[in-house]
């Protein structure tokens, strides 16, 4: 059998690598839950390698926000809220519409083949599985950042889509990931075609409706009698 082999490099995967992109997946599936805790003697066990591997990857991770490493304590999944999420989401949308600007011209015949398959594929789970989709619609992002040819702008946009996909497992509502993938779609076809104001304007609206179907939109502070109304007329208090 083939040797895997990394996404960005196409380099064989080390055994740091593939126990990092395990752990990553089982995060944001929510197979690991938030705040759950991550002993290195039980993920060195599992995958069958040692702590010193299981204390790497866990530093990735840690770095992608996917991790929280508490002194004296240890790992813990990373458990961030719906404020942390909109914060994250802010960043992310500045990133990746600077992202999309620097791509216009950069789009080849095979980066436009490979993308429109990246999207054909997201399209076909959407209906399926939602995990799935979110894995994939990440690397849609991160296969952007990484055709700029910009190492520090692909290192910022992983770490802002990996804490993103944490925020949309745990708090995404359900929704189709159809809509997701037509809006790449979009975007792809405006890179292609050379628009770049018209690419940058669908990312941001693309992140924006990410950000709204994953319940990360402003509440609106209501008045209490307006929400207690309709109780009252349930009541008889005469």
């Amino acid at each position: 059998m083939a040797p895997e082999r990394s996404k960005n490099s196409g380099t064989p995967r080390t055994r740091t690598e593939k126990v990092h992109h395990a752990l990553r997946s089982a995060i944001i599936e929510q197979r690991l839950a938030p705040g759950s805790r991550l002993p290195e003697d039980a993920i060195g066990e599992s995958f069958g390698t040692s702590r010193t591997i299981a204390r790497e990857a866990l530093g990735r991770l840690a770095v992608e926000g996917l991790v929280d490493l508490i002194p004296n304590r240890g790992a813990f999944v990373a458990n961030p809220s719906l404020e942390d999420g909109r914060g994250i989401f802010t960043v992310r949308r500045a990133l990746e519409r600077a992202m999309v600007l620097e791509l216009v011209g950069k789009i080849d015949a095979a980066a436009a083949a490979r993308l429109r398959e990246m999207v054909a594929r997201e399209a076909a789970l959407a209906a399926r599985n939602d995990a799935e989709a979110i894995r994939l619609a990440g690397e849609f992002h991160l296969t952007l950042a990484q055709m700029t040819g910009n190492p520090l702008l692909l290192r910022y946009v992983t770490e802002t889509v990996s804490r993103c996909s944490l925020v949309l497992a745990m708090y995404g509502r359900p929704h189709s990931a159809d809509c997701g993938a037509r809006e790449h779609s979009a975007i792809v076809e405006a890179l292609i075609s050379g628009d770049a104001d018209g690419a940058a304007a669908l990312m941001d609206q693309h992140l924006a409706e990410v950000a709204s179907r994953a319940l990360l939109s402003s509440r609106v502070e209501k008045d209490i009698r307006e929400v207690l109304s309709a109780y009252a007329k349930e009541i008889d208090l005469s």
